[in-house]
């Protein structure tokens, strides 16, 4: 099995760390269309900077991706209320400048993550917020 077939046979799950830890390893690989798959097709990401959904969303996602930036997140708060998850996650992410030196940015995100109808977990709401710069 290569590590492009593992990544696209990872999964969200109830448990928020495990969460954490599956978009943590698909963001830091760099395939963005593995990693939009863990959104519904329906699901808005401010990951851009900007709220976009469906193929604008994945286009910019992929375009992100391509670029290899770095994640680091670490799980503060997370409420589970039947089929929904709100998660709460302080982050530091690495940007790749033009000179190629990872720029950091720091900040925290908001997701919310729905269980569909096969059981699986996707995610619904990805609202990352930078710290303002010092």
């Amino acid at each position: 099995m290569t590590a492009a077939t593992d990544l696209y046979n990872l999964e969200l799950t109830d448990d928020p760390q495990v969460q954490n830890d599956v978009f943590l390893k698909i963001f830091n690989s760099g395939d963005g269309h593995a990693f939009d798959r863990l959104y519904r097709d329906d699901a808005i990401s401010n990951l851009s900077g900007q709220p976009l959904t469906g193929p604008a969303r994945t286009k910019a996602i992929v375009d992100m991706l391509a670029q290899g930036p770095t994640l680091n997140s670490v799980v503060k708060h997370s409420y589970t209320a039947g089929d929904v998850t709100l998660i709460v996650v302080d982050f530091e992410l690495g940007l790749p400048g033009e000179d190629g030196e990872l720029i950091p940015v720091k900040g925290s995100c908001t997701d919310v993550i729905r269980r569909v109808e096969d059981g699986k977990w996707l995610m619904a709401v990805d609202r990352p917020v930078a710290n303002p710069a010092a």
